[in-house]
C-alpha cells in the first residue's frame, strides 16, 4: 500500500522547477514510537529533502507522507503541556478580542484543535468549536469544548456549518503546513469562514529556521516552510489580504499572520518590515543556500562532542522526546552508545518505547535524578531556559548539552 509520494509539482503553484536546499537522508515518521521488545519491529523511513520552487519560492519537502501515517487517531502530541504555547495562545485570544470584540454570538473555530488548548482561552468570551483527527480531541470535549473528530476537509467543514454555523474567526496554529494540498485548504477556509471573518495562521517561519540552523524541525509533518512572501501569495490567490504579521517565539521561531477578505482592518507597517527583512536575509545575503554547509558543520560538531564524551566514559542521557528530537537523533546518527536513554516526564505515553528509528529507550525522567548522569542532551533546546530551571529545581546536577543553534555545554 502506498504511504508516500515524491512530488513532481510545487504544492502551491504547480511549477516543476526546483532547487535543492538540504538533504537529511531517510527519516522515520517522528511519532512512530515502538514498544520495547526482545526484537525491534521494522520501521519505514522516508526521503527527507528540502527543496525550493523556483517560481513562487515556496520551500517544501520533496516527499509527502500519507496523513494516516503521520496523524493516526493515536497521535500523541498535546499542546497544553508546554508553557510557552499556553502563554502564546492566551496572548492570541487577547489580540483577537481587541480586533473584533468577542461575545457569545461570535464563533471561533480552531483547525487541528488537539486537546483544546487554544480554544480554552476563548471559551469565556465566545462560542468555540474545534476540528482534529486525533482521539485526543475527546479531552477537549471533556473540558466542554465542542470538537469534530475528523480531518479538516470539505465534508467536516459542511458538518461544522450544519451544527454550529459559519465561524467569525478561524485559527490554524502549527497545523497550516501539516495538511496536504494547501490550495484545497484555502478553498475550505473560504467556504467555512464568514465573508468578513478573521483568519489567523501560526507556522514555523522560514527565516527563523535558517537563522537558528533548525534542521531538527524538518520532518514529514511539516510539508512546507513558509516565508511571509509565500504566505501572502497563497492567501491573496484565494481573496485574502494579510493586514498584520508578527514574529513569535513558539517552536523555536514562528510567524503569526492575520488575514481577511474584508477591508475592515487597519494595515500594519510591521508586515512590510518583516517582508523586507526576510528578502534581504534569505536572498540578498544568500543565507538560504549557505544553510546546508552550516547544518553539516552542526551535525559534525554534535557528533564529535558526544564521541569525545563517550571516549572519556561520561554518561549522556537525553531529556524530552519531541518530534524534532527524532530528526536530530536520526540525522546525526546518534545511537544508544552515545546517548543511553531519552527521558520523558512521568505519565508520557512514549515511556517504554524506542526513540523512532533507533534502539534508544525512552524512560521515566526519575532516572535522571537517581543516576545524575554527567551530561544531559536537551532535545527541546528551544525551551532550554525553562527546562534547565525546572530540572535544577528538581535536583539535577548534570551538565547540559544544547545542540542548536550551535553546540554549547552549560555547567
Amino acid at each position: 500500500m502506498r504511504s508516500s509520494k515524491i512530488i513532481q509539482k510545487c504544492q502551491i503553484c504547480d511549477s516543476m522547477q526546483f532547487k535543492d536546499i538540504l538533504n537529511l537522508g531517510y527519516l522515520p515518521s517522528v511519532n512512530d514510537f515502538q514498544e520495547i521488545k526482545n526484537e525491534q519491529e521494522e520501521q519505514i523511513f522516508f526521503p527527507s529533502k528540502l527543496i525550493q520552487c523556483q517560481n513562487c519560492k515556496l520551500v517544501q519537502l520533496s516527499c509527502i507522507v500519507d496523513k494516516e501515517v503521520l496523524f493516526p487517531s493515536s497521535y500523541p502530541y498535546t499542546s497544553s503541556t508546554t508553557k510557552i504555547l499556553r502563554e502564546n495562545f492566551n496572548e492570541l485570544s487577547q489580540e483577537v478580542d481587541d480586533l473584533i470584540n468577542l461575545d457569545k454570538n461570535k464563533l471561533v473555530c480552531d483547525i487541528g484543535s488537539n486537546d483544546g488548548n487554544l480554544l480554552s482561552y476563548f471559551m469565556d468570551k465566545s462560542k468555540v468549536v474545534g476540528i482534529t483527527p486525533e482521539d485526543i480531541g475527546n479531552k477537549a470535549i471533556a473540558k466542554g469544548i465542542p470538537t469534530i473528530i475528523d480531518y479538516f476537509n470539505k465534508e467536516s467543514s459542511k458538518k461544522l456549518i450544519e451544527n454550529f454555523g459559519n465561524p467569525d474567526v478561524i485559527t490554524a496554529t502549527n497545523v497550516f503546513a501539516h495538511i496536504d494540498k494547501p490550495n484545497e485548504v484555502m478553498e475550505n477556509i473560504s467556504f467555512l469562514l464568514k465573508k468578513d471573518g478573521l483568519f489567523i495562521i501560526e507556522v514555523h517561519y522560514l527565516k527563523s529556521l535558517i537563522e537558528t540552523n533548525q534542521y531538527d524541525t524538518i520532518y514529514h509533518e511539516h510539508m512546507r516552510y513558509y516565508s511571509l512572501e509565500c504566505l501572502n501569495k497563497l492567501l491573496s490567490d484565494h481573496g485574502f489580504k494579510i493586514f498584520n504579521a508578527k514574529l513569535i517565539n513558539t517552536h523555536g521561531g514562528s510567524i503569526r499572520v492575520f488575514a481577511s477578505r474584508s477591508n475592515n482592518y487597519k494595515e500594519s507597517k510591521l508586515f512590510y518590515q518583516i517582508l523586507e527583512n526576510e528578502q534581504k536575509f534569505l536572498y540578498e545575503d544568500n543565507n538560504l543556500f549557505s544553510y546546508k554547509k552550516i547544518v553539516q558543520k552542526q551535525r559534525v560538531d554534535l557528533l564529535k562532542t558526544l564521541i569525545e564524551l563517550r571516549n572519556k566514559n561520561k554518561n549522556v542521557f537525553g531529556i524530552g522526546a519531541p518530534s524534532r528530537g527524532t530528526t536530530l537523533i536520526n540525522f546525526c546518527g546518534i545511537d544508544a552508545s552515545l546517548v543511553s536513554y531519552i527521558c520523558e516526564i512521568k505519565g508520557s505515553h512514549k515511556i517504554g518505547k524506542y526513540m523512532p528509528g533507533t534502539s534508544i529507550p525512552v524512560v521515566d525522567e526519575s532516572i535522571l535524578f537517581e543516576s545524575q548522569p554527567d551530561y544531559v542532551l536537551l532535545l527541546s533546546w528551544h525551551i532550554s531556559k525553562e527546562l534547565i530551571y525546572n530540572l535544577r529545581k528538581k535536583g539535577l546536577k548534570s551538565k547540559f548539552i544544547i545542540p542548536l543553534p550551535s553546540v554549547k555545554i552549560i555547567d
